[in-house]
Parts: structure tokens; sequence; C-alpha cells
């Protein structure tokens, strides 16, 4: 069976947020932004002050969100992102929900 040409190319993203991200709303925001964009994934706090996302859309959804996590919330001091595509195969999320802190 042929793939349909219209279907949207899915990508994965592994993003690290670095600056201040925790205690301030961030995830929650993140969560809200990614609902609205349409991308699934996860995001949640890591033990080493930053915020970690794993964000699966179109390229294009992926980007604006990428854009948004850099510039964050007017609270947020983002001093940098480290994003890493992750390679297929990899599983489909149906949702963008917060993990708790690893």
């Amino acid at each position: 069976m042929e793939a349909d040409r219209n279907a949207v190319t899915l990508e994965t993203r592994l993003v690290r947020i670095r600056g201040r991200v925790q205690g301030i709303g961030y995830r929650e925001a993140c969560v809200r932004r990614a609902q609205e964009l349409g991308v699934t994934g996860w995001v949640r706090n890591r033990l080493d002050d930053s915020v970690e996302a794993l964000l699966q859309g179109s390229p294009a959804q992926l980007a604006d969100m990428c854009a948004w996590l850099s510039e964050g919330m007017s609270a947020a001091l983002v001093e940098g992102l480290d994003v890493t595509e992750v390679q297929p195969p990899f599983g489909r999320f149906d949702a963008f929900e917060r993990l708790p802190t690893l």
C-alpha cells in the first residue's frame, strides 16, 4: 500500500531547556502551548534545575514549539536549548503531558 502523500511528516525532538525555568509555572505554560500547537509528548523538571521536553509533531510545529521554548514565558530566563533529533522508530504520543521530576 502506498503511503498517503498528504500525510504530515512526524518528527521527534528531545529538548533540554537551561536557565531559570523551574518554580515559575514553565511546565504548565509549556503544556498549554504544546496543546495549542498540536504538539504531543511530555515535559518534566530535571534535578539539575533544567527542564526536559520530548516533542512530537510536524517540522513546522516543532519549530514553533522550540521558538516558544527559547523565548519561554515572561518569568523565565532561558539561557539555552539543547535540541536532539530522535531517530525512528519511536513511539507515537497521543497528548502532551507533564511528568514527575527526573
